[in-house]
């Protein structure tokens, strides 16, 4: 995740965005409200900047209803997409929404929504500008979809709640249905109330609510379950809810202003409110307290605030109170509770493990791919199933006893495991890569390797102490940010603006795009010669022509010095003078290089 926001942050910074976005969020947190927000969103830059966000997004590849995703826009020049989606926005009307059914793991079906690429281009427009005023109004005990917060945050406070605050009894609520019933009246007052209060734009946000769906009409109430802008709305309509619990307690104005935080609790402890923690993540939430009698009082309140409030009603049959002491709860696919500590048993600490469903999942993706991997053993499966390996590794590290769980996993697949091994797709070896040495090399297990590809082993994992994430850290902060982003160093934004602002209007905005990452990538340096370039002097050469049918695509561009360019498509530019001297200045290694460019375009290599 932290590399997803430094490239977050890189973007900002090729489209000079970043302090405007600063600037928003400083001025949210002092309570200023905002009603010129519709000329930010159609700003050049905040469009180049939503379609490189939405280039790197994978769902961008999916078709809506025209039939239309990235590729369309990839072909657009930067003048024709700016045209567009501001002749889109003047009277702005949502495409046709198709409908897909996902598969839930109890059986029933999440019902996604997918909009045309246009809409949702124009819906990253909104969540680049809304997300700074937004970020500044949120409570930080929410974790979903925000900025360097993710899942491992949200347990990490959960953890926190039962080894250090002795909050050992969960107010567990399922909210019904909670996507598909948000009241669209009452989100409208909640922009309003969190600052957006640019009317054209609230215009555009109800249109996106009314987005019609193919062939079930126009919805009267819910948000889209798939659309960009859908996470962050889902967090203004909880925001409240947040807020709501935390004044109970944790934020509760008390008559002295109490300096330390643990003097404040320790007045709060002498009257008779019910201490109560929040932690959630998108609409998934447990409210933490420290008797049975508080957590009945405030399931009672929680679910009568939720239906008077925000009209959404809570599932009877998901909602329940636990006391950790006895049972575990269930929280983004772990299990916690609250174990006695040491022989001596002095207070508890947390316990947990991967949840009974996540973990038949686990070894249900693991005997799918195994199979595949028996039915036709290729280099790309076992990559996939080492992705997988590692994916899942990083995501449960944070439960106490996942090594156990591992252990029971392989356990559970070692049949099919031993089944590749007696048909030499998988064999057995003593190899090592840099993956095993980074993630691996401590443990002692049997390794094995198919189609010359190490494969990662399954039980090789143990818990990761993870701290709870400081509560006011913001990317919208320079001194925050730079602890976890560098500024350019061997580029400047100087550079970057020149490669922006130049004029290339008959190339892609896709082109545009990744020349500005090769420039970066290649820290401005020419491929053939290696030297320093400025963007005056530099030109994005395709690899494979596009009259070769080459792409625009990252992968087919290099960053080269314009002398060299005309080398690569010359047949014979050892007949011109000035061409001949600018071969000649290249050494032998240089050479090489641009004979490869040579033979991609189908020209003779050059013989010094």
């Amino acid at each position: 995740m932290a590399d997803l926001i430094v490239q977050k942050l890189r973007n900002n910074e090729y489209f000079n965005v970043q302090e405007t976005f600063d600037t928003l969020y400083s001025e949210s947190k002092n309570g200023r409200y905002f009603k010129r927000l519709y000329d930010l969103i159609i700003s050049e830059e905040n469009i180049l900047l939503a379609f490189r966000n939405l280039k790197s997004n994978t769902r961008c590849k999916t078709k809506g209803t025209n039939g239309h995703n990235i590729k369309h826009l990839n072909k657009m020049n930067k003048e024709k997409l700016i045209k567009m989606v501001r002749r889109k926005l003047h009277d702005y009307k949502p495409e046709l929404v198709r409908r897909v059914l996902i598969p839930k793991p109890n059986g029933e079906k999440r019902p996604l929504g997918i909009p045309t690429i246009e809409d949702r281009f124009i819906q990253q427009m909104i969540l680049q500008v809304f997300e700074p005023i937004v970020e500044a109004k949120f409570h930080p005990s929410s974790y979903g979809f925000r900025p360097l917060r993710n899942t491992h945050d949200a347990l990490a406070r959960c953890y926190h709640m039962v080894n250090h605050s002795y909050h050992h009894y969960v107010v567990d609520i399922d909210i019904k249905g909670f996507f598909d019933n948000v009241n669209h009246k009452k989100l409208g007052k909640q922009l309003w109330a969190i600052g957006i209060r640019d009317k054209k734009v609230l215009s555009i946000i109800r249109k996106m609510l009314k987005a019609e769906f193919v062939g079930e009409g126009i919805p009267e109430k819910g948000i889209l379950q798939g659309g960009i802008l859908s996470p962050l709305l889902a967090n203004i309509v909880l925001n409240e809810l947040d807020w709501w619990i935390s004044n109970q307690w944790e934020t509760k104005p008390t008559r002295v202003n109490y300096k330390l935080k643990r003097n404040r609790t320790d007045a709060l402890k002498k009257t008779k409110l019910k201490p109560c923690y929040i932690v959630r993540y998108a609409d998934d939430f447990k409210i933490f307290t420290n008797s049975y009698e508080n957590a009945c009082k405030l399931f009672v309140a929680v679910k009568k605030w939720l239906k008077e409030r925000l009209d959404l009603e809570v599932s009877p049959e998901k909602s329940k109170i636990i006391n950790l002491r006895k049972n575990g709860t269930d929280f983004l696919g772990v299990r916690f509770r609250a174990v006695q500590k040491g022989t001596a048993k002095r207070g508890y600490i947390v316990n947990s493990k991967i949840s009974p469903k996540s973990k038949e999942k686990v070894i249900k993706v693991y005997q799918h791919k195994l199979s595949q991997i028996r039915k036709n053993p290729t280099p790309n499966k076992i990559l996939d199933l080492n992705a997988f390996t590692l994916g899942i590794h990083n995501y449960y590290k944070i439960a106490t006893r996942v090594s156990s769980d591992f252990n029971d996993i392989r356990h559970i697949i070692h049949f099919k495991i031993k089944t590749l091994l007696k048909r030499n797709i998988f064999n057995p070896t003593s190899e090592n890569n840099a993956v095993i040495e980074k993630f691996y090399n401590d443990f002692t297990y049997k390794r094995f390797k198919s189609n010359g590809i190490l494969v990662l082993p399954f039980e090789s994992i143990r818990h990761q102490i993870r701290g709870q994430r400081e509560p006011e850290f913001t990317i919208y902060d320079k001194e925050n940010r730079q602890r976890i982003h560098k500024d350019l160093v061997y580029v400047t934004a100087i550079e970057i603006e020149h490669l922006r602002k130049g004029n290339y209007s008959s190339k892609s905005t896709l082109y545009e795009n990744n020349r500005i990452s090769k420039y970066v990538a290649q820290r401005g340096k020419c491929y053939i010669s290696g030297e320093r370039l400025m963007p005056s002097n530099c030109i994005c050469h395709h690899i494979l022509p596009t009259k070769m049918g080459g792409s625009d695509d990252y992968d087919n561009l290099v960053i080269i010095k314009k002398d060299f360019h005309n080398l690569v498509h010359t047949k014979n530019p050892m007949k011109d003078p000035i061409k001949l001297h600018h071969v000649n200045t290249l050494d032998t290694r240089a050479i090489k290089k641009l004979n490869r460019l040579r033979k991609v375009v189908g020209f003779q290599a050059l013989v010094i």
